[in-house]
């Protein structure tokens, strides 16, 4: 199943940037506040984190584009366990292919399938640490849809984006989980076309 994924993935890019006028690649980074979903009994929290990544920006025509991208993100939630702080870190190197409708003042509207494979897992307690990642599956599939602006003819910009996951990310089926998040990012667009 892994393996036909990453070729639909690929496949996608390919036929975008045959199809496409231009391409642009570019550079992101930007804060995230996630948390977990489902019937968990846990009270989670969202907790700051970070994202960082590479981009791809691949013009169809002037209303219609898509945006692959490899980003980096530090995700999971914080909850109370006995009165002590327990942080969840869940970090993820996320591949979204997001197809934009683009307005001509600069806005663009975003959505499209992502997929999440997870890089570590650990819960932290204090100045303690433990590994926790066979807890979780290695891949979260889901949605991202949101909304950015490029400012016309310089190729800087920002991104507002939430993040939800239809994959059950807990190893132990009898619990159900969800990653759910939201991303604040600035990017830059190298050689943009305005």
């Amino acid at each position: 199943m892994k393996n036909y994924l990453f070729a639909l993935i690929v496949m996608l890019i390919t036929t975008s940037v045959v199809h496409s006028q231009h391409v642009n690649l570019g550079v992101k980074g930007g804060l995230n506040a996630y948390t977990i979903s489902g019937d968990n009994s846990a009270d989670y929290e969202p907790k700051i984190g970070f994202n960082f990544g590479l981009l791809g920006h691949i013009h169809f025509n002037k209303v219609f584009a898509v945006q692959p991208e490899v980003v980096y993100s530090v995700q999971g939630p914080k909850y109370k366990s006995g009165g002590s702080d327990i942080h969840l870190n869940l970090n993820y190197v996320n591949i979204p292919i997001l197809l934009q409708y683009m307005h001509d003042n600069g806005f663009r509207w975003e959505a499209g399938p992502q997929l999440g494979i997870l890089v570590n897992a650990r819960s932290v307690n204090g100045s303690g640490s433990t590994d926790i990642k066979v807890n979780y599956e290695n891949i979260d599939l889901g949605l991202a849809v949101g909304m950015s602006y490029v400012k016309p003819s310089t190729g800087f910009g920002y991104s507002f984006r939430y993040n939800h996951s239809f994959t059950n990310i807990n190893a132990n089926d009898a619990v159900k989980s969800y990653n759910r998040g939201l991303q604040l990012g600035l990017f830059y667009l190298f050689h943009h076309k305005s």
